[in-house]
């Protein structure tokens, strides 16, 4: 009985329409739960930590005045660019001082190559103005001063904060905000939004070193058009990974900076930065 149960069990399912599948379909995921997405955050921030321990500010500076100067200097334009820059106007105008008493077309001919330089020689004016005449000529290390300074908002400031004075802050630039919205940490499109968001993912002891972790990936891995997914270290956590190249071999390719064996974008960088130094403006091209 048990045969003859089986044969008619077969010739029932051969008799069935054909494209008819019995299978049910799988269930979608569940949601990612809060703690779990905080757990999954702090663990990729861990991975980078060790992917790059050598993350730090991409601009060249040696005190705080040439920190925020060099930071509104890189609105819309690279790193790379400001640092080729800033060596002729800090030698020009060394302190807020020398800057607030410059002739205006003198300063934008000396930043002119990093773009909008009218505005941005207004701010600079304005804000080394200000500090000569509200703050005895020296950067504050309060982000409530600093963002009175004229073209200083609170990226600006929390990149001074945090590189100049060691005080923990979250830098939401272009980079950080898509990787962060990427990796399914916010949906948040507002910089102050989003950085009030990671603030609460992250204990304050890592906000400045997380900046510059996520940054650095940004810029050399997980770029905005063609990410290089089959070379990312933490592609297993990435609720994103597909959206880039996946062929390890043509993903290499895809990798910037010292990952992919070029130069940085400090002309000055760390004792400990393992690529190559930046040319400075009108360089000789670099090796291949």
């Amino acid at each position: 009985m048990g045969e003859q149960a089986s044969k008619a069990a077969s010739a029932e399912g051969a008799a069935a329409p054909q494209g008819k599948v019995s299978a049910k379909k799988p269930k979608p995921a569940k949601p990612e739960s809060r703690l779990a997405m905080v757990r999954r955050a702090r663990r990729i921030n861990r991975e980078l930590a060790e992917i790059y321990p050598y993350a730090h500010p991409e601009l060249d500076f040696r005190n705080p005045f040439e920190l925020l100067v060099a930071t509104v200097l890189s609105a819309q334009t690279t790193d790379l660019r400001v640092n080729q820059t800033t060596p002729a106007l800090f030698a020009a105008y060394p302190t807020p001082e020398d800057m607030a008493a410059a002739a205006p077309e003198h300063l934008e001919e000396l930043i002119r190559p990093t773009g909008f330089f009218r505005m941005k020689a207004k701010s600079l004016l304005g804000l080394s103005q200000s500090l000569r005449d509200n703050f005895g000529g020296e950067v504050p290390g309060r982000l409530d001063d600093l963002v009175t300074l004229p073209g200083v908002g609170r990226k600006t400031a929390n990149v001074v904060l945090g590189n100049a004075f060691g005080v923990p802050g979250i830098t939401v630039d272009t980079h950080f905000g898509r990787l962060v919205r990427r990796w399914k940490w916010t949906e948040q499109q507002d910089p102050e939004k989003v950085e009030a968001e990671i603030c609460s993912i992250f204990p304050k002891s890592e906000w400045t070193m997380l900046s510059h972790r996520v940054v650095f990936h940004g810029r050399r891995i997980c770029h905005s058009q063609r990410p290089a997914c089959g070379a990312c270290p933490i592609a297993p956590l990435c609720p994103a990974y597909g959206e880039g190249e996946t062929d390890p071999e043509k993903a290499r390719k895809l990798l910037k900076y010292e990952k992919g064996g070029q130069p940085g974008q400090r002309l000055t960088p760390p004792p400990d930065y393992p690529g190559l130094p930046a040319l400075p403006l009108g360089g000789a091209p670099a090796p291949s």
